[in-house]
C-alpha cells in the first residue's frame, strides 16, 4: 500500500466516524482540532486503525502527533514495520 492509499483509506475512515468534512481534512491541520477529539474519540481512532490496517497503536505513538501529516507517516511508519 503507498502513501496515496494510506491517506485515502485514513480519510475515509475519519469522515465517516467522526464525521469530519473531507475539505477540513489538510496535511497541515490540527488532527485533535480538527476532528475534535477527546480521550473516547482516541480509543475509536485506534480501534478504526487497527480494523483498517491491521496494526497496532498505543498511548505512546501518539506523543508528537499533532497534524494529520504526522499521523499519515506513523501508520505508514507502522505499515513498514509489520511488513518487515
Amino acid at each position: 500500500m503507498n502513501k496515496e492509499e494510506i491517506i485515502a483509506r485514513i480519510n475515509g475512515f475519519l469522515v465517516d466516524e467522526f464525521e469530519v468534512d473531507n475539505d477540513e481534512i489538510e496535511p497541515d491541520a490540527n488532527l485533535k482540532d480538527t476532528l475534535g477529539l477527546d480521550s473516547l474519540d482516541y480509543v475509536d481512532l485506534v480501534v478504526s486503525i487497527e480494523a483498517n490496517f491491521g496494526v497496532k497503536l498505543v498511548e505512546a505513538d501518539f506523543v508528537g502527533i499533532a497534524t494529520f501529516q504526522n499521523f499519515y507517516d506513523l501508520i505508514e511508519a507502522k505499515l513498514k514495520a509489520k511488513a518487515a
